[in-house]
């Protein structure tokens, strides 16, 4: 994209606010997680999948279990989780173009494949297969660029921001899912989005880029606080990185939050539908308030420190999964739909804090591998969906796995509690 010029006048020079090139790579980040977060929109699928007169009226033989309609999320999280890897290391070795490049071809066809078959091993493959490596390697593009672009007091709101397109697609797709499904089919629903999908996540791909050599992100105010912070920033290598027990307490506390915001988000369709039948508006909304908790705890963490923002967080998601089993049994669609709207917060507020708890620890400079081994967590939650599905397929109820889900943010909060930033020589 030469059109865009130098990343700043006074080529080579400090800068004091983020150039234009810098916001360009940030929204080119953002629109491309806007597509693949497609994923948050996965209940809207599900109600459908397990609707027996809809599916038997397009072609299907019978519907599906609430756990089988659960299944090509659940391999799409863990493809994805496990993608990260080789996908950080895609962008840190060849760039973010290379990386986001080869996400909107897998992306597209992936998608294409889960229209066209009409079949729950077509969705399985194209969804969960194509899509989990679309994802994996395609977020692990963004955050690391974005990461060069900003000074150390920005990390955490402008991930955020980066991040914020991939929960806050829920809010345009899945009302785009719903009018397609009804309007058309279920295949068409996923082929449409292929091609807008494969087309979108390129163009956005070539904006992504690096800092030319020698670029100086904006500083904060000069303290003894904030030049001790900079003196302390190391930059870790992966196999490093991997001899300190944080990095393990950074991957589960990734999977602690991730577990219980994929509770939500994985069945909210058909937690609210006793008493709301337009399951969608659930997830439309929750996919704004996971989008804006990206930002928001972002910019709290930069404020008040990554492991209060967690625990902040973890403790109010918590209180609102041990409440919500009286709220459902009340009937109470303001409090339900209150209680989903803080969890989806919460869950989106982790996507933010951990790639910046991981640049924090670890330094930028191998972040995208580093946080490939982190992102790790993500995948390990993706355990709760299919549990739920089957609590409820059980009991005829999703109380229980609330319960649990509270029950592992409460563990959380007390790793966050001694998970501190290792130590390492310069020499």
């Amino acid at each position: 994209m030469a059109f865009l010029g130098k990343y700043a006048e006074g080529y080579n020079k400090p800068v004091d606010v983020l150039p234009g090139r810098a916001w360009a790579v940030i929204f080119a980040g953002t629109t491309i997680n806007l597509c693949l977060g497609c994923l948050y929109a996965w209940s809207v699928w599900v109600k459908y999948l397990t609707d027996e007169v809809y599916l038997k009226a397009h072609g299907w033989t019978s519907a599906l279990t609430a756990e089988q309609a659960s299944n090509p999320a659940s391999l799409c999280i863990l493809i994805f989780a496990l993608l990260m890897i080789p996908g950080g290391k895609i962008q840190d070795k060849y760039g973010p173009s290379v990386a986001g490049s080869i996400s909107a071809i897998c992306m597209g066809l992936g998608m294409i494949v889960a229209g066209t078959a009409n079949s729950y091993a077509g969705i399985l493959w194209g969804f969960g297969v194509g899509g989990g490596v679309a994802m994996g390697i395609g977020y692990a593009a963004p955050v690391p660029a974005t990461r060069r672009w900003v000074g150390p007091h920005q990390v955490g709101v402008m991930i955020g921001l980066t991040v914020a397109g991939y929960g806050g697609a829920a809010f345009y797709v899945a009302p785009l899912i719903k009018w397609l499904i009804v309007s058309y089919s279920l295949g068409t629903s996923f082929t449409v989005l292929g091609i807008a999908y494969l087309i979108v996540i390129f163009i956005a791909a070539q904006i992504l880029k690096w800092p030319e050599e020698g670029y100086v992100p904006p500083q904060p105010p000069e303290t003894a606080a904030t030049k001790a912070a900079a003196a302390s920033v190391v930059d870790w290598k992966t196999g490093e990185m991997m001899g300190t027990w944080q990095c393990y307490a950074l991957i589960a506390l990734f999977c602690l939050n991730t577990q219980a915001g994929l509770l939500i988000i994985g069945h909210a369709a058909k937690i609210v539908k006793p008493f709301l039948e337009q399951g969608f508006i659930l997830v439309a909304a929750g996919g704004f308030m996971n989008a804006a908790g990206r930002v928001g705890t972002g910019k709290y963490s930069d404020i008040i420190g990554r492991d209060r923002a967690y625990m902040i967080n973890a403790a109010v998601a918590a209180l609102c999964l041990f409440a919500l089993p009286a709220m459902i049994a009340a009937k109470s669609l303001f409090m339900t739909f209150t209680a989903c709207m803080i969890a989806y917060w919460v869950y989106g507020g982790g996507l933010a804090l951990m790639p910046s708890y991981t640049a924090d620890f670890y330094g930028p400079k191998n972040l995208g591998f580093n946080y490939g081994i982190v992102f790790i967590g993500w995948g390990l939650g993706a355990f709760m969906p299919k549990l739920a599905g089957k609590i409820k397929d059980v009991t005829g109820s999703y109380d229980t796995a609330f319960y649990v889900g509270g029950g592992l943010l409460i563990l959380a909060i007390l790793i966050s509690l001694v998970t501190k930033k290792p130590q390492k020589s310069r020499a």
